[in-house]
C-alpha cells in the first residue's frame, strides 16, 4: 500500500473539514453544562435528549397538546445581562430581539399568537444563557489554509467545535398560560458550522441557531398536535 502523500493528506483533511461543517450556520454541540445556569426549569427534572432532540429536555406526559390553539410569547431573557459590558449587552440584545421575532414568525404557523393569557393557551419563555461570537480571520484561515484546516479538525475531534466559530446556549419553557403547569422544556447548545455566507458576520452562527430553534419549536408543536405536514428543520 502506498503511503499517503502530503498533498493527499491535505485533500483528505480538507474533505473531512467540509463534511464536518457542511454549509450549515450551526449544528448541535456534543454537550452542555446545564447546572447551575438553568433559570427557567429545575434541572433535576430534565432528561438527556437523543438523536436530534435538545441536549436536555422535558415533556409532561400528562398534557394533551391538542387542547392548545394559542401561544403567548414572553420577551426573550438574557441570563448574563448583569455581567456584560455595554458592547456585549448590545449584541446580546440584538440576539434577544431576533429570537423574539423568529419565535413569533414560526409559531404563528401552528398557533394563534396572543398577548394575554387565557384558556387553551401556551405561555412560552425563552432565555439566552450564553453566546460567543465567531472570529472571522481565524474562521477563514481554518477553512482554507491546510494547517488551519488540520488544527480545526483536531479541535473538532477533541471538543466538538471547530476553530473560529461562534456558539450559543439557550433554555426554553412552555407552561399552561392559566394554571402555570409545566408543559415542556429544553436546554440546548449549538456551535457554528463553516458557512461561507456568514463568515464575516461575527454573530451569524448564534443568529442561525436562534432561527433553527424557532423552527424546531414550531415543528414540535405541529408533531405533538398530530399534524400531518410538520416540517422538521
Amino acid at each position: 500500500m502506498k503511503k499517503l502523500t502530503l498533498s493527499g493528506l491535505i485533500v483528505t483533511t480538507t474533505a473531512v473539514a467540509l463534511l464536518l461543517g457542511g454549509c450549515a450556520g450551526s449544528y448541535q454541540a456534543r454537550s452542555v453544562d446545564m447546572k447551575p445556569d438553568t433559570i427557567l426549569v429545575n434541572p433535576d427534572i430534565m432528561q438527556k435528549g437523543t438523536g436530534d432532540q435538545a441536549l436536555y429536555r422535558y415533556v409532561n406526559p400528562a398534557v394533551d397538546f391538542k387542547q392548545y390553539t394559542k401561544v403567548m410569547i414572553e420577551p426573550v431573557l438574557i441570563y448574563k445581562s448583569a455581567e456584560l459590558d455595554s458592547g456585549e449587552l448590545e449584541n446580546y440584545q440584538k440576539l434577544s430581539n431576533n429570537a423574539f421575532v423568529y419565535l413569533n414568525q414560526e409559531l404563528a404557523t401552528q398557533l394563534t399568537v396572543v398577548t394575554v393569557p387565557g384558556p387553551d393557551t401556551l405561555r412560552l419563555q425563552f432565555a439566552i444563557v450564553d453566546a460567543d461570537s465567531s472570529k472571522p480571520v481565524r474562521n477563514l484561515l481554518s477553512t482554507v489554509m491546510p494547517i488551519g484546516i488540520g488544527l480545526s479538525v483536531v479541535k473538532y475531534a477533541a471538543t466538538g467545535k471547530q476553530s473560529g466559530v461562534g456558539e450559543i446556549t439557550a433554555e426554553i419553557r412552555a407552561t399552561d398560560a392559566v394554571s402555570g403547569q409545566l408543559v415542556a422544556a429544553a436546554y440546548d447548545r449549538r456551535v457554528g458550522g463553516k458557512a461561507a455566507q456568514g463568515i464575516w458576520d461575527t454573530w451569524y452562527n448564534a443568529d442561525e441557531a436562534l432561527q433553527y430553534w424557532a423552527k424546531k419549536c414550531a415543528w414540535f408543536v405541529c408533531d405533538a398536535k398530530g399534524g400531518s405536514n410538520c416540517v422538521k428543520p
